[in-house]
């Protein structure tokens, strides 16, 4: 043992006494001061064992969590095992920060380094696209959702499988060189398609939105950054693609997408959007009751820009609340002009999530309709059924609100989205329109026989008015007339029109006869 681990001959041990002899000596006070000195050496000596051994149990708590490599003094291994400390816990902390909090799952930057180390391999990304918009309602619900998600696919892939947590609700998935091409498109397909199956959280039942991507990473054609951002550019891709494995490139995809965002923001000042009208028909008084109001975009160089392409952008832009105000401004004013006209017509505005979302929303109605001097009653809002049941509070609130005024609301694409009979009796509106997908053929197709059948029947219990979009053949008309359906939309009767021809075709009633009588009609309705 070296004479520094002596608890009386290392400080304050040796010092403190030395110091009081000293002191007493030099006030030359015989015994009072070497009895006071003694007193000194004491309780100094038991004040280092005391310190001492807190100190050895320091070290040794110490050592336990970082064992020292060899034999050394007290101080040394006490540094020593405090540097291992530090560096352990900035370790963690490095760790921590590649971990997504949520999920657990690796960030960007480990898969960028074992994409690094692999060189070739395919990168597939899925996106759970109704992430944000869950979170701006519930979080906790998005991100239940989304763990559930991981779990699936963590239960589909082997455990060496790289699965990262790389944007909010974006996930990555590492296929090194080990897979081959086919057989990670073919993992991809097969976890997008699991991933689609309902979520069920408590007495909620969601069906998520998925999408699927990938991209081939070539070690000598770019960075591993380059294709991460490839697959997240991917997700930019129109609609339809959902939970299907994009096959065209991303990166043209995204200079198209900013491309058409930049000329979006200057439509309005340069006036090149219109609006086009899709009569409502009511079938028993035999008459246009109205029309739906429908954005169309005449591009100085792409012409004709369907709204298929260019509304996922706009809403992704953050555009909505901009083109919809204009929309609604443009469609209460043609709607005060039939008004004046001498024509009975309403007419109906889409609105978006996202203008649903902000709750001046019927403030910005009202000041519309007091603008133009038109009747409340004379306009309807149409939303999704996605889009109404969301967040059923706020919606019954923002329902209220604008039917107060005298504005009807009506739910379009009903039975495509997840409502509950409990947000049909809890929220307030005026109409639902059976989507196109089972108005087609629902002449020859029992299973949209049923769910028309069972709509139809709703309506009739809630008190509400039923309209079927969509309709373009006459058999589908007459089959829904025999099971009560009075209102109608669709090609049979007209595609949408400029508001001039709109106007001309509302006139003509006898296109609308033909149209009501035709012999197939009569034929199947008798």
């Amino acid at each position: 043992m070296q004479w520094r681990d002596l608890p009386l001959l290392r400080p304050p041990g040796v010092l403190v006494p030395l110091a009081a002899l000293a002191v007493a000596g030099l006030a030359d006070r015989g015994i009072t001061g070497a009895a006071a000195a003694a007193v000194l050496v004491v309780a100094a000596w038991v004040s280092a064992l005391i310190h001492d051994r807190a100190i050895r149990r320091s070290v040794a708590r110490i050592e336990r969590l970082q064992p020292p490599t060899g034999s050394a003094s007290l101080p040394v291994r006490l540094a020593s095992g405090i540097d291992g400390l530090e560096h352990a816990i900035a370790a963690g902390a490095e760790r921590a920060q590649q971990r997504h909090p949520v999920t657990g799952l690796p960030t960007r930057e480990p898969l960028l380094v074992r994409m690094a180390e692999d060189g070739d391999g395919v990168l597939g990304g899925v996106a759970f696209a109704d992430y944000d918009r869950l979170s701006a309602f519930d979080p906790g619900l998005a991100n239940r959702v989304l763990l559930a998600l991981v779990a699936r696919i963590l239960r589909m892939v082997p455990d060496e499988r790289l699965v990262s947590h790389v944007d909010r609700g974006h996930l990555a998935i590492w296929f090194g060189p080990d897979t081959a091409a086919d057989a990670a498109t073919a993992a991809m397909r097969a976890i997008g398609y699991a991933l689609g199956d309902v979520v069920v959280d408590g007495a909620r039942e969601i069906v998520p939105e998925i999408v699927v991507r990938e991209v081939r990473h070539r070690s000598e054609s770019g960075s591993p950054q380059v294709s991460l951002f490839r697959v997240l550019a991917a997700f930019s891709l129109p609609e339809g693609a959902s939970a299907t494995v994009a096959a065209i490139d991303p990166v043209a995809v995204a200079r198209e997408r900013f491309a058409l965002e930049q000329d979006l923001r200057q439509a309005i000042a340069h006036r090149q959007f219109a609006l086009h009208y899709q009569p409502l028909v009511d079938a028993r008084a035999g008459r246009v009751s109205g029309a739906e109001a429908l954005i169309r975009w005449r591009h100085p160089v792409l012409g004709a820009v369907p709204p298929a392409r260019f509304v996922p952008v706009m809403e992704g832009a953050g555009l909505a609340d901009e083109v919809g105000l204009w929309a609604l401004n443009a469609a209460v004013r043609e709607a005060k002009g039939w008004r004046q006209a001498g024509l009975d017509l309403s007419v109906a505005v889409n609105v978006s999530g996202r203008q649903l979302e902000d709750e001046t929303l019927p403030v910005l109605v009202a000041r519309t309709l007091e603008r133009h001097a038109l009747d409340a009653t004379a306009l309807e809002l149409e939303l999704t059924e996605s889009v109404a049941m969301g967040d059923g509070e706020r919606s019954a609130r923002l329902f209220e609100r604008v039917r107060a005024l005298g504005v009807r609301i009506a739910i379009d694409d009903f039975g495509t989205g997840y409502s509950s009979f409990s947000s049909l009796r809890t929220l307030t509106f005026d109409k639902i329109k059976i989507d196109r997908e089972f108005v087609t053929a629902v002449d020859t197709r029992r299973d949209s026989q049923a769910i028309c059948q069972s709509i139809l029947a709703l309506g009739r219990g809630l008190g509400i008015r039923v309209l079927a979009e969509g309709v373009e053949r006459p058999e589908e008309l007459a089959w829904l007339r025999r099971q009560g359906c009075r209102y109608f939309q669709g090609f049979w009767f007209s595609p949408p029109l400029p508001a001039a021809d709109f106007v001309d075709f509302v006139r003509d009633t006898g296109a609308l006869a033909d149209r009501l009588a035709a012999p197939s009609i009569e034929r199947l309705t008798a």
